[in-house]
């Protein structure tokens, strides 16, 4: 259960994170891919300045936050 849990934390950090970087999203395996690295991003960078949010929310708002540094980093290259 938990890993269909994260599928579905990782699809909608991504939407969440296309929404806020004015995307319309990407699709669902993309958006997936997003929310998933963003999750790992997002708790690396917290991490760096000792941020850690437990719980299924603080998940989400974490991978939300690095799926957005994801995709920041990734308008760079498309300029």
């Amino acid at each position: 259960m938990g890993i269909i849990i994260s599928i579905l934390m990782g699809c909608l950090a991504g939407y969440l994170a296309g929404k806020i970087m004015k995307g319309g999203g990407f699709g669902f395996w993309i958006n997936l891919l997003v929310g998933i690295v963003g999750g790992f991003l997002g708790g690396s960078v917290l991490g760096w300045f000792g941020i850690e949010w437990g719980g299924l929310f603080g998940s989400l708002v974490t991978a939300v936050i690095g799926a957005v540094i994801l995709l920041w980093i990734l308008s760079l290259f498309k300029k």
